[in-house]
Order: C-alpha cells, then sequence, then structure tokens
C-alpha cells in the first residue's frame, strides 16, 4: 500500500533575478514500512522538498497524497 505518492510536483520562488525553479516535475512513491533517504547536493530542493512533504510549504504544482488524500486540496 502507498504511504504518500507525489505527482509531477513543481515548485519555483520568484526572485530578483527572475523565477528560480527549484523543483521540476517531481514524482515519487513510498509504500508502508518503506525507508526512504533524500540525497543530493546543497541547493538541490532536499529541504524544499521535504517541507512540501510535511505540509510546511504548498507547491507551486503538483499533488502530494498521504493515504490516498490529496493534503493540499
Amino acid at each position: 500500500k502507498r504511504f504518500i505518492e507525489v505527482q509531477t510536483l513543481t515548485k519555483s520562488f520568484t526572485t530578483s533575478a527572475g523565477e528560480l525553479h527549484v523543483l521540476k516535475d517531481i514524482r515519487l512513491s513510498v509504500h508502508e514500512g518503506e525507508m526512504v533517504g533524500i540525497i543530493g547536493a546543497s541547493g538541490a530542493g532536499k529541504s524544499t522538498l521535504l517541507h512540501i512533504l510535511g505540509a510546511l510549504d504548498r507547491p507551486t504544482s503538483g499533488s502530494v497524497f498521504l493515504n490516498d488524500t490529496d493534503i493540499f486540496s
């Protein structure tokens, strides 16, 4: 059974230099009982992704399902 499902997640920020696309078309499924590690270079969007998964921030677009419930609808 899927515990978390992420569909076409994007997150952008507006900066003085223009639009900054941090997450682009992220897709992720985590099944019940699975352990997952998020790794990447500094500035790759790891914290942004985790903030969205924890409902601390909203995505620009896309969906996050927790136990088949869209947490942002």
